[in-house]
Parts: C-alpha cells; sequence; structure tokens
C-alpha cells in the first residue's frame, strides 16, 4: 500500500490564487458605485466586464446626470489598466483655441506665453485611460487632431516636427444625439464610427423607478451626520418614486444633499427635498371646495418651484457649476441667478 503524500501548493497556484482574490476586489471596487437592480441598469452593468477586456474605444451616451463617468471609471478600474492613471476631461470647458493644446501639450515658444513645455492629457494617459466627456461639443479641428491620434497613436506635440505615439484608451461619453449631429455635418461621421468599437447607452432614471429609494437610501447614509438616525417619511418615499428626476442620478443626490441641510427633525419631509407631493383633501364637500380653491394656488407655486429646480440643476449641471457661465446661457444677470440659486439652496461648487 502506497503512503499518501499531502504536496504543499506551488509558488505559481498561490499567486494564481491572490491575484484572483485581488481581481475580485478590484471588481468590486469598480462596480460599488454603480448601484442599481432594476433589469435595464443591471444589463447594462453586466456588460462593462467584457468591454474592459479589451483595448477599443468606448461610447458612452446618456441623458445629463446618469452617472457616464462612473461607467467610465469602472471600465478602466476592471481593465489590465487600472494601474496607470485614468484621466478625464470636460470637452465642453476647452476653447477650440486649446483642445489641441490640452490633448497633445506645446514646447517652449510654440505661442505667446508658452514659456516652458507642457505634457498633454495623452501623455499623461499613457497605458491608462483618457476620458473625454461632452465629446459632441469638439469644435471640428479638434476633431480632426482627435481622430489622427485614434488612428494610430500618434500625435505631435505643439511647436514640435516630431511624431510621438501613446498609448492610452479612449472612452468618450456625451448627452448630445450623436447620429444627428453627424447628418447635420457638425460631428465628423469618421470620428463618430472610430469613437464607438463599444457602446454603452446609460439608462436614464425614469426607467429604472424601482431605483429611487435604493439609491437615495444610499445618499441618505453618505450624507447625514454621524450619530444620527435621518429617515425619509411616508410622503417623502411616496414623492421620490412618483417625481420624474429629469436631472437622473445627479439630481436626486443633489435633493438628498439639499434634504439633509435642511430638515430640522430626524425625518425628511417632502419640503425638505424639494420636490412636488400631493396633499389629501377632506371628506366634507364644502371643506372639499375651499381646500381646492387653495389647493390650486399651492400646486401652482410647487409646479414653478419644480420647475425652477429642475432648470437650474440642469443648468448648474451643463456649466459645471460656473454662475457666469450659467448666468449668460440662462439670459439672466448673474446677481439674479445667484438669487435664484440662493433662494432653492443650490450650492453651485458641488456641481463642478
Amino acid at each position: 500500500m502506497r503512503a499518501s503524500v499531502t504536496t504543499r501548493p506551488g509558488e505559481d497556484e498561490v499567486r494564481d490564487h491572490i491575484d484572483a482574490v485581488v481581481g475580485r476586489l478590484r471588481d468590486a471596487q469598480a462596480l460599488a458605485k454603480l448601484l442599481g437592480e432594476s433589469p435595464v441598469f443591471v444589463r447594462t452593468v453586466a456588460a462593462l466586464p467584457s468591454i474592459a477586456r479589451h483595448h477599443g474605444t468606448v461610447l458612452i451616451t446618456g441623458e445629463t446626470g446618469t452617472g457616464k463617468e462612473l461607467f467610465a471609471r469602472a471600465i478602466h478600474y476592471l481593465s489590465d489598466r487600472n494601474a496607470h492613471p485614468f484621466v478625464p476631461v470636460n470637452c465642453g470647458s476647452l476653447s477650440e483655441s486649446l483642445v489641441e493644446d490640452t490633448l497633445f501639450g506645446h514646447e517652449s515658444g510654440a505661442f505667446t506665453d508658452a514659456r516652458g513645455r507642457a505634457t498633454g492629457l495623452v501623455a499623461a494617459a499613457d497605458k491608462g485611460t483618457l476620458f473625454l466627456d461632452e465629446i459632441g461639443t469638439l469644435r471640428t479641428g479638434a476633431q480632426s487632431a482627435l481622430l489622427r491620434f485614434l488612428q494610430d497613436g500618434s500625435y505631435r506635440v505643439l511647436g514640435s516636427t516630431r511624431e510621438q505615439r501613446a498609448d492610452a484608451r479612449i472612452v468618450a461619453a456625451t448627452n448630445a444625439p450623436l447620429e444627428q449631429l453627424v447628418q447635420s455635418g457638425a460631428f465628423r461621421a469618421d470620428l463618430y464610427y472610430r469613437l464607438r468599437v463599444f457602446s454603452i447607452e446609460v439608462p436614464p432614471l425614469r426607467e429604472r423607478p424601482g431605483d429611487v429609494r435604493l439609491l437615495a437610501s444610499h445618499f441618505l447614509r453618505c450624507q447625514a451626520p454621524p450619530g444620527t438616525t435621518l429617515e425619509f417619511s411616508a410622503d417623502a418615499q411616496s414623492a421620490l418614486t412618483k417625481h420624474g428626476w429629469p436631472g437622473n442620478v445627479r439630481e436626486l443626490e443633489h435633493a438628498i444633499v439639499r434634504a439633509v441641510a435642511t430638515c430640522s427633525s430626524d425625518t425628511i419631509t417632502p419640503d425638505d427635498l424639494g420636490i412636488p407631493h400631493s396633499t389629501e383633501q377632506s371628506d366634507s364637500q364644502s371643506a372639499g371646495v375651499t381646500r381646492t380653491r387653495g389647493l390650486y394656488q399651492v400646486l401652482k407655486r410647487e409646479a414653478i418651484a419644480a420647475f425652477e429646480r429642475r432648470y437650474l440643476a440642469d443648468l448648474l449641471a451643463d456649466h459645471h457649476g460656473n454662475v457666469t457661465h450659467a448666468a449668460r446661457a440662462a439670459g439672466k444677470d448673474r446677481r439674479e441667478l445667484a438669487r435664484l440659486l440662493k433662494k432653492h439652496t443650490f450650492e453651485p461648487r458641488s456641481f463642478r
């Protein structure tokens, strides 16, 4: 009878096991902020690991406030590029004259005030991921420069004749209808198809209503001061579910931030959230008539306030908290807009 021999795991097996554990932890961290249980959202998230394993460009589409950058970060941290930088840039904040300088950098003396050499974001993202948010705002010249880089990974620093290369994966995002921009000639068709090797459409919050309470509870846990027992009233929970959330997850998060700041008790009400809610009418007919007359004015004020909040949230989001730019876009005096923001307790810095 042969004696059994117990062998210790080989070094390679141990290393493989550790790598597998680290991989699972990394995956969990990358997906931790992508909260949701609705089928449409789960299907979208489920596609991320396979996309992350490849190196092709990714185009993420979705309405403002849906969390497109979170998806971009998840792709990066689920990929084998996660040890290298994730470099985000908002294309909407760049003037046409600065886009190539921002992306590719410049040599000393390349233009007026270029007193030293500057490294561009493409080089900074080498072996990592370059996230181009609001890609639909790029002007034609910048689109051409980006297309050249996507074709073979080569670029020229402004003021230099030497061609350089960088291995940066491009993930782009937009809330603009790029297909329509292509048809109108505002966006290059060849760049559009280069960007959408992989495509992800992030669903708006109204298509995942079952996730509203889940997200609201998560944001409340994050925002509530330590040691407090804040909770939503029954009316607040109903209002959360019924509200359309045109600003999507960002609007919901800001509503919770505002509610925590303004709530004067342990129970958050619809008024704290700043969203409209219904009020029960009296059973008495005479009281009902009086209630209806008064209710019209209440609902009118609530509707106007709700419109103002939605408009301001979208306006600040589009201009990344810059009140001057937001006022110019809205056609309002800056001080007037600032008063309106103060009225609705908006903090512009939270939109940056």
